[in-house]
């Protein structure tokens, strides 16, 4: 167990910015000294609904970037798909509209200390996080290689701001209706072996993630992946975001993805669990 982020701060913070881009929005939030502390693979936690509301539960968001520089002192900014109740108030506000946010939460991703060729997969706005990160591994000599997909063309999220991030930029779309008809592990294992790609990391929905993890693992690559599950409060009080995971001596163990992840090693994860608890688990 890793605990809460101790690098965790709550706060009121002001929207600068809220653009609709494509399917989603882009939002970025005036944070102060919290976007220093923030790094990819980290979510924020925000209340929702306003004062008199009945969503009682905060809504995660993945964190797209952070700044730490300019005249508000440090910025974060979110992709949000305004899917449920507590996206779509979100995305409705306004410039100089105030949210309750607590961040930066969980574990991000881990970096390699020597450059290494890299591989990024993601699905539809669950990609954001890859984006910031795609940044970070350049910044350490890294090779970069991105794969970017989804169901329709609409739902790909900035892939202009994705061939600039990266050394090459792939795109899949379930309809064909831009880049190659398909998904993104029917071009992974001829881009792993074009580009010699020495590590995996993933974001995007949990059948996504557990293809993956399965070509990852017949490429022998170390595979790190941001799961996607709903996380209620962020800090491992409420319960809703366990999934089976084994611990280092292969014992499966309902883990809570707030505060051990989001980012996990892929291979360590029980993917074909189906939201149920797999025979044998610790304590059931």
């Amino acid at each position: 167990m890793t605990g809460i982020n101790k690098k965790a701060q709550q706060r009121s913070v002001e929207i600068i910015s809220n653009k609709k881009v494509g399917a989603y929005h882009h939002i970025v939030f005036a944070v102060g000294d919290m976007a220093t502390f923030a790094k990819p693979g980290n979510f924020v936690a925000i209340s929702v609904g306003g004062s008199n509301s009945s969503m009682i539960l905060r809504r995660a968001f993945a964190i797209y970037r952070s700044n730490d520089r300019g005249q508000y002192g440090g910025t974060i900014e979110l992709v949000v798909a305004p899917h449920g109740q507590g996206s779509k108030w979100l995305t409705g506000l306004h410039i100089h509209d105030h949210v309750d946010m607590v961040g930066p939460l969980g574990v991000s991703f881990g970096i390699p200390t020597e450059p290494v060729n890299a591989l990024l997969v993601g699905g539809g706005y669950g990609s954001a996080p890859l984006f910031g990160l795609a940044e970070v591994l350049k910044e350490r000599g890294c090779r970069v290689d991105m794969i970017l997909g989804a169901s329709v063309a609409g739902k790909i999220y900035a892939p202009l701001e994705g061939k600039r991030s990266v050394n090459s930029l792939t795109v899949t779309t379930e309809d064909g209706s831009t880049g190659s008809k398909g998904k993104v592990t029917d071009v992974m294992p001829e881009l792993i072996k074009k580009y010699n790609s020495e590590i995996v990391y993933s974001c995007g929905p949990m059948p996504m993630l557990a293809a993956v993890d399965n070509l990852a693992e017949q490429f022998g690559l170390m595979h790190q992946c941001a799961v996607e599950e709903s996380m209620a409060c962020g800090i491992g009080v409420c319960m809703t975001c366990v999934l089976p995971v084994k611990d280092e001596h292969g014992v499966i163990k309902m883990t809570r993805s707030c505060i051990d992840g989001p980012v996990m090693d892929g291979s360590k994860v029980v993917w074909n669990s189906n939201r149920q608890i797999p025979e044998g688990t610790w304590g059931a």
